[in-house]
C-alpha cells in the first residue's frame, strides 16, 4: 500500500512570493555550496538544488524527511541538533558558502549554542541565513488577551516550538554568537490574515488599534543574513520600517480580492506614475 500522506513540513515554494522560504532562497543566491541545518523533507532544498544550482548537504533528525530530501542533496546526515556533538558528524565536510537554518532554532532547547556551532562551517566569504517566527506579532498578543494560547501544527505557535523571539531577542541571539546581522527581510501579515484571525476578531476595535500601534505588530517572520563580527562592515538593527507593513498589506489585499487581469492593470498604471509596490 502506497503512503500518500504529505509530510507536515513539505510544501511548495513560490520563489517570487514574499514568504520566508522564498526570502531565504533569494538570500542564498545561485551556485553555492550550502549546509542546510534541519532541512526537513526538502521544501527549500529542492528549489536550491533544481533552480538555484546549489549543492546541498543536509542535517535532519526525522527519518521520513531524510528519505524525501535525499535526492536533492549531495549528502544527508541524520543528526539531533539538541545534542552537542552534531558538529562532529561534519568533520570531513569542509567549509560552506552558506549555512541555513530556516525556522529551526525555535524548536531547540539551546538555540544560542546551536547558532554558535554553525559558525565554523562557513568559509572566509561565507554567511549564515536564519529565519525565525516573531512572537511579538499582534495576533499572538490577541491570544494572550483572550486567555487562549492557540498551539497549532504550524505557524507562529507550532506546538513543537519551545523558544520564542522578539526582535531584540533575535539581535541578542546573533551577538552572543559573535555574529553581526548585515541584512534582514520581514514577512508582514495583518492579524486577520494569520492563523489567529478568529482570536483577533474577538477583540474590540479599540484594542485592535492599540495593538497595531506597535511598529513591529505585523512582523510575522524575520529572515536574517549574518557574518562573523570580525568581518569588515557594520551590523544593522532589526527595525522594519512602518511603510513595510503598509505596502505588504496592500499587496496581500490586492492578491486576495482582485483578478490577475485587474491586478496587472493597477500595477501597470502605477508603473507609469513611477510608483512601485
Amino acid at each position: 500500500m502506497v503512503n500518500n500522506r504529505k509530510h507536515n513540513y513539505d510544501y511548495e515554494v513560490d520563489t517570487s512570493s514574499e514568504t520566508a522560504p522564498s526570502k531565504v532562497i533569494r538570500m542564498v543566491g545561485n551556485n553555492k555550496r550550502v549546509l542546510e541545518i534541519g532541512c526537513g523533507p526538502g521544501s527549500i532544498t529542492r528549489v536550491l538544488a533544481t533552480q538555484s544550482g546549489c549543492r546541498v548537504t543536509g542535517l535532519e533528525l526525522d527519518s521520513e524527511a531524510i528519505e524525501i530530501v535525499t535526492p536533492y542533496c549531495d549528502q544527508v546526515i541524520q543528526a539531533d541538533l539538541n545534542s552537542g556533538d552534531w558538529p562532529g558528524l561534519l568533520e570531513n565536510a569542509g567549509k560552506f558558502d552558506v549555512v541555513i537554518a530556516a525556522d529551526v532554532l525555535e524548536h531547540l532547547y539551546e538555540p544560542w549554542k546551536t547558532l554558535q556551532r554553525m559558525v565554523p562551517f562557513i568559509n572566509t566569504e561565507g554567511y549564515i541565513i536564519i529565519s525565525l517566527p516573531h512572537v511579538g506579532h499582534a495576533a499572538v498578543m490577541s491570544c494572550l488577551i483572550n486567555g487562549d494560547f492557540k498551539y497549532n501544527n504550524w505557524g507562529l505557535l507550532d506546538r513543537t516550538h519551545i523558544r520564542f523571539f522578539g526582535l531584540k531577542n533575535i539581535e541578542e541571539l546573533f551577538a552572543q554568537a559573535n555574529l553581526k546581522i548585515i541584512e534582514a527581510r520581514y514577512v508582514v501579515m495583518h492579524p486577520e490574515e494569520t492563523e489567529f484571525a478568529d482570536s483577533w476578531s474577538q477583540l474590540s476595535s479599540v484594542m485592535q488599534t492599540l495593538l497595531l500601534g506597535s511598529k513591529h505588530s505585523e512582523v510575522y517572520q524575520v529572515v536574517v543574513k549574518a557574518v562573523p563580527i570580525a568581518r569588515a562592515g557594520d551590523t544593522i538593527t532589526l527595525n522594519p520600517p512602518r511603510r513595510c507593513r503598509i505596502v505588504s498589506g496592500m499587496k496581500r489585499r490586492l492578491g486576495k480580492h482582485l483578478s490577475e487581469q485587474t491586478k496587472k492593470l493597477i500595477y501597470d498604471g502605477l508603473a507609469l506614475l513611477r510608483v512601485k509596490l
